[in-house]
């Protein structure tokens, strides 16, 4: 039955279902033990005690996320909304400040605020602020404001609940098509065999 398989199609599906078992095990045994290791270290940042919000270039290993901190705003430098949530889970835009914090350094990114209006005017011109730490997907990170300014309510916190852990459903997943793929192929064979 071996010599009659074609030599070619099951060249290139072992090697297809090889490579999806070897992502499928990359993600379990790799990227799922480095994430629950990530969420960990962030559910610790949490409780340490709060710090100065950094304005010196940090590696993105070395980014405070999910860290109590308080950041000096000392001229808004550019303004920007995107989607977000107030802290009753009402969906609407945070309106997010770049500010600089002196002659130099990197300055600093600051979500002051949400509202249902993307074009909500702001009266803020900058200063102290307290929060936390989050993500951010232009400057790395930002700091989430704790209250907000007139014309604003306070967004939600950064929580470690929107931050995707699936990779053990990403193996899964690659476990799937691998089998899909080997019970596809020998159906297939199995039919070129009964033709013959």
């Amino acid at each position: 039955m071996f010599r009659r398989l074609p030599i070619i199609p099951t060249i290139v599906v072992a090697v297809a279902v090889a490579a999806m078992i070897g992502l499928g095990l990359w993600q379990l045994l790799i990227r799922a033990p480095e994430k629950d290791a990530l969420l960990a270290e962030y559910g610790r940042a949490q409780g340490l005690p709060p710090i100065k919000f950094p304005t010196m270039p940090l590696e993105d290993t070395q980014l405070p996320l999910f860290r109590h901190a308080t950041g000096n705003c000392l001229r808004i430098v550019g303004q920007r909304v995107q989607a977000g949530e107030n802290r009753a889970g009402e969906p609407g835009y945070v309106h997010i400040v770049d500010c600089s914090t002196g002659a130099e350094g990197p300055g600093m990114s600051a979500e002051i605020g949400w509202s249902k209006d993307p074009y909500a005017r702001v009266n803020w011109a900058g200063g102290l602020i307290s929060g936390i730490i989050a993500p951010d997907r232009m400057m790395r990170m930002r700091l989430v404001a704790a209250s907000a300014p007139p014309g604003l309510e306070p967004s939600a916190p950064p929580s470690l609940a929107t931050i995707p852990n699936n990779h053990r459903s990403y193996a899964l997943q690659w476990f799937a098509f691998a089998l899909i793929a080997m019970v596809i192929y020998g159906l297939a064979v199995r039919q070129r065999l009964n033709a013959q």
